[in-house]
């Protein structure tokens, strides 16, 4: 049995070549040409976010490579203050005697201790009398330079009859509890007193 029993004129032969081309480009294109534009598209995209994280890090290497530069000055200065861990109130009231020692009177009146976190606060409220203006800021600088790290709030300062500073203010002493020991007088974190 002959299904095509008669031969294809060159017309026809011609034609079924281009219609045979035609469906072997539509199946190039959808299947090859198609995958791969998706491909480089979808790549680009990839090079272009990586690019902005790239961007973004470079960006925070050049802000951390500022504070390491900041930090190894003022290290080489001597004034590079430290977080001291907990508990370290032996050694603040100790520095803050050292550095009144010189006044003519003070008064040191600690809070009670907050934390937040690993961070605990240790506030203070502080007087003392100078024999001139220069030797009260003096204590001040110490104060703030000193190796904890003591953060000064508010200041007033008045002069006396017979010409003697009194300076009063408050400030923060900072600790860690990164490598210290808790004991009764910690207390809770501030999350944790919340919940």
């Amino acid at each position: 049995m002959k299904i095509m029993s008669r031969s294809f004129t060159l017309a026809e032969r011609v034609l079924i070549i281009v219609l045979v081309l035609i469906l072997l480009g539509l199946v190039y294109y959808r299947f090859v040409d198609t995958t791969v534009r998706q491909t480089i598209a979808n790549n680009e995209a990839d090079v272009k976010m990586y690019q902005t994280q790239m961007d973004a890090l470079q960006a925070r290497l050049t802000t951390l490579s500022g504070i390491q530069n900041s930090l190894d000055q003022l290290e080489a200065e001597g004034n590079l203050s430290w977080m001291a861990s907990y508990n370290n109130s032996k050694e603040e009231v100790a520095f803050l005697n050292d550095i009144l020692a010189d006044t003519i009177r003070y008064s040191i009146s600690f809070a009670n201790v907050t934390r937040s976190g690993d961070q605990i606060r240790r506030s203070f409220t502080l007087q003392y009398t100078c024999p001139s203006y220069q030797a009260a800021q003096d204590i001040i600088m110490k104060l703030c330079t000193g190796k904890n790290r003591c953060l000064v709030g508010d200041m007033q300062c008045r002069v006396d009859n017979n010409l003697t500073v009194t300076l009063s203010a408050s400030a923060t002493f900072y600790e860690t509890m990164v490598g210290g020991t808790p004991d009764a007088g910690l207390p809770q974190t501030s999350a944790a007193a919340n919940s």
